[in-house]
């Protein structure tokens, strides 16, 4: 099965929220950043939890067209929002990039 290199980008960021972090805080922290994304790049984003492991987090973009001013926005927004202070020491937050299948 060929994959299209033409087809919109879905983001996929996953990552360790530090221990002692207040959850409704981060939460908000996060959300307000897909916020300032969507106002920026008309992509909204969605905030996932693994089952069964509520300290790993997950943000969803999908069907990026323009991938270079997505990431862009992305690394921008991170940064202002400071989400680096959320992550577990040790840990990162991990892109991953998928495209439909052609």
């Amino acid at each position: 099965m060929a994959i299209s290199e033409t087809g919109r980008i879905h983001y996929f960021i996953y990552y360790r929220i530090r221990a002692g972090v207040d959850r409704d805080d981060a939460h908000a922290n996060v959300r307000a950043m897909q916020a300032a994304i969507a106002a920026r790049t008309r992509v909204a984003g969605r905030l996932m939890e693994r089952r069964g492991d509520d300290a790993t987090w997950m943000e969803i973009y999908e069907s990026v067209a323009d991938p270079a001013a997505f990431e862009a926005t992305l690394n921008a927004e991170t940064e202002a929002h400071r989400l680096a202070d959320l992550i577990e020491p040790g840990s990162a937050r991990h892109l991953e990039r998928f495209v439909e299948c052609a």
